[in-house]
């Protein structure tokens, strides 16, 4: 479920964050500091998955309540609860993968009620809402998943309120903001194809460790490959996203035989310009390109046919 681009970027930040201390044990154990991460990752993710299902359900409870009033109208006792019988809601919550996941992670335990009911009623006053309950049938599958993403896409994100209570449960929130917002789509359109108990799996898990290593074990050598083609720049005033960002580029030209360099190269860029500086993806694809040309050239980058 986590891409290579999402491990990269993980990397990138576990390597930041230990050059960044001085932990010793933890430089010494950067696997574990990197399972710890992406186990943080995913007890996130499951958190906020575990969000959209109760404000879908939310809709039962608000029927319940308001047919209780003393004083009921029309209104309250005519409360629309299709949401909470959407059929994709329910493939998640019946699924092995999402009951495995609850019972691990445990999100009950954050006490959510008072922002569950927030978005559920920021939802119902929504066209798109009133629009989805005109329709008494579920005919429109891709309907169903659609609710589900704007009630994360729409409400959760755009609130900062609410993200600033997400942040407070979860430290990790800045750095995996974006990868929750590729992540959750992909997710609420098939969850049957993800393990929420295992969302790296074991070939990206092993990608995710070779990567670390060999950047953090080869460092010198990586930067002797870099520093060369900085010319006028000072290496020791780069930002330091940046050569970390171009040392694992590097280690992949070298050391991962079966990853196109285009594909590193275009990776690098895209997460330069996304947590670095405005300049950043100019500078890093500048330097990559340059070192990738020269190892070509002097037939020092091995490469597997991918056409073959």
């Amino acid at each position: 479920m986590i891409s290579r681009r999402n491990i990269r970027v993980k990397v990138m930040q576990v390597i930041y964050a230990l050059e960044a201390m001085d932990d010793v044990k933890a430089k010494n154990n950067p696997v574990q500091a990197l399972s710890k991460k992406l186990e943080e990752s995913r007890e996130l993710f499951v958190y906020l998955l575990h969000f959209i299902t109760q404000v879908a359900q939310y809709a039962e409870i608000d029927a319940k309540h308001r047919a209780s009033k003393h004083i009921t109208t029309k209104e309250d006792l005519n409360v629309n609860t299709k949401i909470a019988g959407n059929e994709q809601l329910w493939k998640i919550l019946e699924s092995a993968s999402y009951r495995k996941a609850i019972e691990v992670t445990v999100p009950k335990s954050i006490d959510s009620q008072d922002w569950i009911k927030k978005i559920y009623q920021r939802l119902v006053d929504t066209d798109i809402y009133q629009e989805y309950i005109k329709v008494e049938n579920r005919d429109d599958k891709q309907q169903e998943k659609e609710i589900l993403r704007y009630i994360f896409t729409d409400l959760m994100l755009p609130d900062e309120d609410f993200l600033s209570f997400v942040e407070e449960h979860f430290t990790n929130w800045d750095d995996d903001a974006e990868m929750m917002n590729q992540l959750m789509p992909a997710y609420l359109q098939k969850p049957a194809a993800y393990d929420l108990y295992d969302m790296t799996g074991t070939e990206k898990w092993q990608f995710a460790r070779d990567l670390l290593n060999t950047t953090m074990e080869k460092t010198e050598h990586l930067s002797d490959l870099i520093k060369p083609k900085l010319k006028n720049w000072d290496a020791d005033r780069i930002a330091q996203l940046d050569m970390i960002l171009m040392q694992m580029g590097v280690a992949e030209f070298l050391y991962f035989d079966t990853i196109p360099p285009k594909v590193t190269i275009n990776e690098y860029i895209d997460i330069a310009k996304e947590y670095s500086t405005p300049q950043s993806g100019q500078f890093v694809n500048g330097i990559l390109d340059g070192i990738h040309k020269e190892l070509v050239a002097t037939e020092k980058m091995h490469k597997t046919d991918f056409k073959k």
